[in-house]
């Protein structure tokens, strides 16, 4: 852990939980992850051994703690973790209203995108009887499987052997766009998301789902969103003057 030589609650903070995928862990396990399988499950570009060490960070600045559970280790926040969560928050927040957002320009995985619409499904809004939807990602093969049964909504790798009426074909721009509140669902089926099956499951399918957490939140500047490199000249110039 670097050091940068203040007093100052911020620096320290920063030494504590500044190194790359930290707060992506805490995200994780505020979204209710537990196990490190489950953890990597939401980033799948940190490797086994990173995770290791970012779990290790965060058990010594306190803020989680690790348990033997009846398959495993388990990894749960502390009070000081819990408390991580505004800070969590105002980062997505940022992020969500300053920075731009064009997913068709974005190098995303699927998987992370996908844990997310699990974790958001609205239970009470779904048909009675399971099913699974399929998703088929234009060159991001194989399809994934969604479980929706009550009392239990899982993303698979192969069918887990129930009806599965509703198919997503969808570019991932397209579908990435919807989820985090770029823009709506009529728009974005223009840009190629299909829901195939019965009427009454297609139009229901958005409703299946709250959105991303912060889908609510509107780019700062309306109507467009201003490209970074724009941002990033305005800022220049006023700090030359």
């Amino acid at each position: 852990m670097s050091e940068y030589g203040q007093f100052c609650a911020i620096a320290r903070a920063h030494e504590a939980l500044g190194g790359r995928w930290t707060l992506l862990v805490v995200r994780e396990l505020l979204c209710g992850s537990r196990r490190f399988n489950d953890i990597r499950r939401g980033i799948p570009r940190i490797s086994r051994t990173m995770l290791s060490e970012r779990l290790q960070v965060l058990i010594a600045a306190g803020a989680i703690e690790r348990s033997d559970g009846e398959r495993g280790p388990e990894y749960a926040l502390t009070e000081a973790g819990r408390e991580l969560m505004a800070l969590v928050s105002a980062m997505g927040t940022w992020g969500q209203r300053w920075l731009p957002r064009d997913a068709r320009e974005e190098d995303v995985d699927v998987e992370p995108l996908l844990v997310d619409m699990q974790r958001r499904v609205r239970a009470a809004a779904l048909p009675k009887d399971p099913i699974v939807i399929r998703f088929e990602i234009e060159r991001r093969p194989p399809p994934r499987f969604l479980l929706l049964k009550s009392g239990e909504v899982a993303l698979c790798t192969q069918n887990p052997g129930f009806p599965e009426p509703v198919r997503v074909r969808s570019p991932l721009a397209a579908l990435i766009a919807w989820w985090r509140g770029d823009v709506d669902f009529a728009t974005a089926r223009r840009m190629g998301l299909a829901i195939d099956g019965p009427r009454l499951l297609v139009r229901a399918f958005p409703g299946w789902f709250d959105r991303y957490l912060f889908a609510h939140v509107d780019p700062a500047v309306s109507g467009r969103r201003r490209p970074a490199g724009d941002a990033a000249a305005k800022v220049n110039r006023h700090v030359s003057r």
